[in-house]
């Protein structure tokens, strides 16, 4: 089971921020706020009557935002929120300006999601390698699975068992979106693990992107940016987070509107089953 990588920070400003905000003119989310596998930055500039609140890209790839009111007094926005756009990889984007509301309404509060890739994703019809190597690979879940292939963004993923540190391979070349592989230990509490998962995210081409799930502690090889060609070897597989046994999940995904959802594909020499 991986969980759905979408990022999201919270700000909260206040009514009488103006007057500090002349003292400090960008107000930005603090570095803690921010999640670890989040895709992009809140960032509040103080101008004239009010914020500019923008997005920063921190992956080397394109992501789509969505800024929104998160309770409190709702800020005047223009243009309205929620607020949408794509963002190119690295780079910021000028989402709305805001004006606080009135100090005896209160502060407002802001929320950014984002979800890698671009929606312009137009895949391929391509053949993956495998991505383990192995002489044997067993697959413990096919598409559909009843255990947890049962989300958009799971549904057509593959579960290959695999003794833990077993080289991980690419499957298909692409540019390293993500890397995580800071947590340890395991277990079917999904409350405590679902979002617990080491992963490594790839990035094609044709702008899928494949997501590598379960990995070792500190078992990556590679590095968010790097270029990498089929078959290198990227890391090594675990049993981290919502997971019964030791093996690899992989699964192939786009951006369709602001969601991540798995698509269906071919591997070399193996036979993929479903509903297991």
């Amino acid at each position: 089971m991986l969980p759905r990588f979408l990022a999201s920070i919270c700000l909260a400003l206040y009514a009488c921020l103006p007057a500090l905000a002349r003292e400090r003119p960008a107000v930005d989310v603090p570095t803690a706020t921010i999640q670890r596998d989040a895709v992009a930055r809140l960032r509040i500039v103080a101008v004239d009557g009010g914020f500019e609140a923008w997005a920063d890209n921190l992956l080397p790839g394109p992501v789509e935002v969505r800024l929104d009111a998160d309770g409190g007094a709702r800020p005047q926005a223009l243009p309205a929120l929620p607020a949408r756009a794509s963002v190119p990889a690295g780079g910021s984007v000028l989402l709305t300006r805001l004006r606080p509301p009135p100090a005896r309404e209160g502060r407002m509060q802001l929320r950014l999601s984002g979800v890698p890739g671009s929606s312009n994703a137009k895949p391929r019809d391509i053949t993956y390698l495998l991505p383990l190597r192995l002489d044997a690979p067993r697959i413990d879940q096919g598409f559909d699975g009843r255990f947890s292939h049962d989300s958009d963004e799971n549904r057509y993923a593959l579960d290959f068992a695999a003794p833990e540190d077993t080289p991980v391979l690419a499957a298909r070349a692409g540019i390293v979106l993500q890397v995580d592989t800071g947590y340890r230990g395991s277990s079917l509490d999904y409350a405590r693990d679902a979002t617990r998962a080491n992963f490594i995210r790839i990035l094609h081409d044709d702008g899928t992107m494949a997501l590598y799930g379960h990995l070792a502690p500190d078992g990556a090889q590679v590095v968010p940016g790097q270029r990498v060609e089929v078959g290198q070897r990227i890391g090594s597989s675990g049993n981290t987070g919502y997971s019964s046994a030791p093996h690899l999940h992989f699964v192939v995904q786009v951006n369709r509107g602001g969601q991540l959802v798995s698509i269906p594909f071919r591997m070399q020499d193996v036979a993929i089953p479903t509903r297991r």
